[in-house]
């Protein structure tokens, strides 16, 4: 039989306050389009049959973004009221997932991913999702090692090399901050198992909020199947936080794009 079209949960609610600007963070642009829109499209290209776009501070401008470049049935959205955490900012979602339209007992491929990561490659999507099937896991994500960790989340294995949890910056220890395998924000779930785990995240850590960072170890020690994957470029691995992180981000992709017409063309 065949597997449901996978779906993805986009995250895109955050304010951006280091941005400068009153807009909201997912619609700045890079290379002439909200950066959202880049996210948009891997989902799609990856065969998302529909992208659950999670908004907030000044939402309404968000929607309207990127219905002008995508169906109804392509984009959804719901609302996150409160910024309570990534974990809560995906559980807004659920309601999608489990409507009395579709059957208590289906579930689907689900990514979850951040709106302001416009790097994304469909490639790595791909990549996940394959192992995610073969493995039937509960959860696959992607990691990356880069040279600068500062500001991400720490990739935490054992000495066997087994993954372990993911720390946030914020919570690491002086041990954990020199690891250099982040956490890019890529997930694949079970969508079940999504909404499952959610529920028993809290909010124990500096920032009281829920992670859904909190979700692999949480799962791992319910004895469900975590796959984890370097498989995240370090090129594609730039948080936006700021306007100089927008630009770098924005020459990034102009050059990629400038390399796919160069390719063709050839």
């Amino acid at each position: 039989m065949s597997q449901p079209a996978p779906q993805s949960i986009i995250l895109a609610a955050g304010m951006g306050k280091r941005m400068g600007s009153d807009l909201p963070k997912v619609l700045h642009e890079v290379a002439g389009r909200p950066m959202v829109a880049w996210v948009v499209d891997a989902c799609l290209a990856v065969g998302c049959s529909r992208c659950v776009v999670v908004i907030g501070h000044k939402g309404e401008l968000v929607r309207d973004a990127l219905l002008k470049e995508f169906s109804p049935e392509q984009v959804v959205f719901v609302e996150q009221k409160e910024q309570l955490g990534t974990a809560h900012a995906a559980q807004m979602a659920e309601p999608l997932f489990t409507s009395p339209e579709v059957s208590s007992e289906a579930s689907c491929d689900t990514f979850v991913l951040a709106g302001d990561g416009p790097l994304i490659r469909s490639q790595t999507l791909t990549a996940m999702l394959q192992l995610h099937r073969e493995r039937g896991a509960a959860l696959t994500m992607a990691t990356s090692v880069i040279d600068d960790p500062a500001g991400y989340g720490r990739v935490v294995r054992n000495a066997a090399g087994e993954f372990q949890c993911i720390v946030e910056q914020k919570d690491a220890s002086a041990e954990q901050l020199a690891i250099r395998e982040v956490n890019p924000s890529y997930y694949c779930f079970n969508s079940r198992e999504l909404f499952d785990v959610i529920r028993r995240i809290d909010n124990r850590n500096q920032a009281r909020e829920y992670y859904i960072t909190d979700a692999p170890a949480e799962l791992l020690s319910q004895g469900r199947v975590v796959c984890v994957v370097d498989a995240v470029p370090p090129a594609d691995v730039l948080s936006i936080n700021t306007p100089v992180q927008l630009a770098a981000v924005d020459a990034i992709l102009r050059r990629r794009l400038d390399m796919s017409v160069a390719k063709g063309n050839a």
